[in-house]
């Protein structure tokens, strides 16, 4: 007997009977069955390529099932394409945004639904619904503001991965309904009634959130969980991934967990704890994330500041980071974190201040700063981390090709060695050196973008939230990296926004505010309340 077949009561809201899916050789899934109920925040919870996404894409209308089905409200859910999804009631934010660089807030939010006006773009009504439709997720109805910078006449290029994330969830909403033409959101913050004539398409029923906190702070995860404990209310259901398992506690009411494609454990989130899930998900206990670290740093400096300042951000950074250190540094969105590495490596300008890497003093190109021993690994994966259109191997050697000359020639041979090398130590889930990234899943292709920075052998790293989107398991490798690389004699200069990781990693903790970075202290003596009113300036 089915779990629906168990329940009293009406049809759950969605239900996976059997879901299959194959790719070539590969099967991401391998008959999926769970259920979420009308008004549940659901967690589905795997390590990547547990098969999470590809079901996500099924429900909404991307891929096709090869077997199986899935109800909604009752009724079978075979759409034909995303529109039809959309059309149903299904909204989905995906881990990596598909925003239009070039167009504003606005014109994003509203994209492909757009008022009109004799048969015009009504652009004062445009303005005005996504303004609505940013303040369910943004304080201030899209504002511009100092913490945020997001202003609906703003250029979504010229944003912040993490203010784009924002934009993407405000966009799902108004596009399945919950926002826009027919005022689902009466003012800022409060939530209207539905009229039964407003649109063709169906009010949002399903509203799945992939990694939605991943380029988040703590204030902007507290607001969007306010938002999904409304739309839950509303009776929506929303189907959460994540890989912050401490999120999914707070948020979810029962769970799903994916293991190799199949369902492995279902159930509800009341008394269930951390180490639980990671045990069903990857067979480890969760304190076994962090591991033991003994080496202490050395008293070389690898990597000093003075008064860096760029243009508009930092405002002012000094620091010291020594060999064999992780120097981790926390802040909120805009305070200036990313820009002080892309600084630092030479991306952004520098109008004050000095850097010294090493022997060598003041500003200059990423270029140089990769033959000074610098590497960055930028937050924006999609964007700036990884070339997708080319393999595993070309990405892990794409900036060291001269270590893979031989007798004036470049080698692919040596090229697929070392890739393959890399690939093994790196735990890389993919077909071979020669797999395209854009077949990874997107923790698999992190880890790309940081074997290239290991590839390349750089002395000095520059992690701009590098487990972002990665499991739990990955995580673990990824630190026990760290480690090895700190007792190396490797510097590692590390932004996080994830507290648990700045204190399981870093020898001494930094806060950012306003674009100042404040004075380092070691991690020991600090604690999560105190960075976090730091960051906030209290």
């Amino acid at each position: 007997m089915s779990e629906a077949e168990r329940r009293p009561g009406p049809a759950p809201r969605i239900a996976f009977t059997n879901v299959t899916k194959s790719f070539g050789a590969t099967r991401a899934l391998r008959g999926v069955t769970f259920e979420a109920r009308a008004g549940e925040v659901h967690a589905i919870l795997g390590e990547n390529g547990a098969g999470k996404s590809t079901l996500m894409n099924i429900l909404a209308g991307a891929f096709a099932p090869d077997a199986g089905s899935i109800a909604l409200d009752g009724s079978p859910h075979a759409p034909e394409g995303p529109l039809a999804a959309r059309d149903a009631g299904i909204a989905m934010v995906h881990q990596e945004l598909s925003l239009c660089p070039h167009l504003t807030v606005a014109e994003n939010i509203l994209l492909g639904m757009e008022p009109r006006r004799f048969g015009l773009i009504d652009w004062r009504a445009l303005k005005t619904r996504a303004q609505r439709a940013l303040s369910l997720v943004v304080p201030g109805g899209g504002e511009a503001s100092l913490r945020t910078g997001i202003h609906v006449d703003a250029l979504v290029g010229e944003l912040p991965s993490s203010a784009r994330q924002l934009v993407e969830i405000a966009r799902a909403l108004a596009h399945s309904g919950d926002d826009g033409a027919n005022g689902r959101a009466q003012r800022a913050g409060v939530w209207g009634r539905l009229r039964p004539d407003r649109d063709i398409r169906r009010a949002c029923r399903v509203l799945v959130l992939d990694e939605p906190t991943s380029s988040l702070t703590a204030s902007d995860t507290e607001r969007l969980f306010d938002v999904i404990k409304e739309l839950a209310k509303r009776g929506i259901t929303v189907l959460y991934i994540s890989h912050f398992l401490e999120e999914v506690l707070r948020i979810a009411d029962r769970y799903t967990v994916l293991r190799d494609g199949e369902t492995v454990a279902s159930g509800d989130v009341a008394g269930t704890t951390i180490d639980m899930l990671v045990e069903k998900m990857a067979g480890r206990k969760g304190s076994d994330v962090f591991p033991s670290r003994s080496h202490a740093p050395s008293g070389d400096v690898a990597l000093a500041l003075e008064g860096v300042a760029g243009i508009p951000r930092p405002r002012e950074a000094s620091l010291t980071l020594h060999r064999g250190e992780i120097f981790g540094v926390f802040g909120l969105v805009g305070s200036g974190r990313t820009e002080l590495l892309r600084a630092v490596f030479g991306l952004d300008p520098v109008k004050t201040g000095a850097i010294r890497v090493g022997v060598y003093s003041g500003p200059s190109s990423p270029a140089r700063r990769l033959d000074q021993g610098v590497g960055l690994l930028s937050e924006d994966r999609a964007g700036e981390g990884v070339a997708l259109s080319l393999s595993v191997a070309d990405n892990l050697a794409m900036s060291a090709h001269r270590k893979l000359v031989r007798f004036g020639l470049f080698s692919p041979t040596k090229e697929r060695e070392q890739a393959a090398h890399w690939i093994e130590r790196l735990a890389i889930k993919c077909a071979g050196p020669d797999a395209l990234v854009s077949s990874l899943s997107g923790g698999n292709q992190q880890k790309v973008a940081l074997g290239r920075l290991l590839f390349r052998d750089v002395d000095v790293l520059l992690l701009d939230e590098p487990t972002r989107g990665i499991d739990v398991t990955s995580k673990a490798q990824i630190y026990r990296l760290l480690f090895d690389l700190a007792a190396s004699e490797k510097a590692i200069l590390l932004v996080s926004s994830y507290l648990p990781e700045l204190f399981g990693v870093c020898d001494r903790i930094a806060v950012m505010q306003r674009g100042v970075l404040g004075p380092a202290r070691p991690a020991n003596e600090r604690t999560e309340e105190e960075l976090l009113r730091e960051a906030t300036g209290a």
